[in-house]
């Protein structure tokens, strides 16, 4: 597998993926299927509310390798700040729709 991340940027800051790095090298949360080797090819936030410029980032790491984009857990539930990105759904509805069906989208990272 060779994966592109995409995080929030309002947790940018204080988070640096430490338990995104943690997952993928466990195989575990939202990866725990996988059996092959898990390449990251790019690890970027969504640029900001209302992840506008997620499509144009998640076209970049396709055209750098990547066949799966991650939506880390700090989008879709909150993590660690207690609040999930209120444009989450939309922003991956986006993304999937303009990448299409040969890139597989992930919702999360970890618990």
């Amino acid at each position: 597998m060779k994966l592109g991340l995409i995080r929030c940027k309002e947790t940018e800051n204080f988070c640096p993926g430490t338990r995104d790095f943690q997952t993928i090298k466990e195989k575990s949360g939202a990866l725990s299927y996988v059996k092959e080797d898990i390449e990251i090819i790019g690890f970027i936030d969504c640029g900001g509310c209302p992840g506008k410029v997620a499509i144009l980032r998640a076209r970049e790491l396709v055209k750098r390798g990547a066949d799966t984009i991650a939506f880390t857990s700090c989008i879709g539930k909150g993590t660690p700040i207690g609040y999930p990105c209120p444009f989450a759904k939309k922003m991956k509805e986006l993304v999937k729709k303009d990448l299409g069906e040969k890139i597989q989208i992930l919702d999360y990272t970890h618990e």
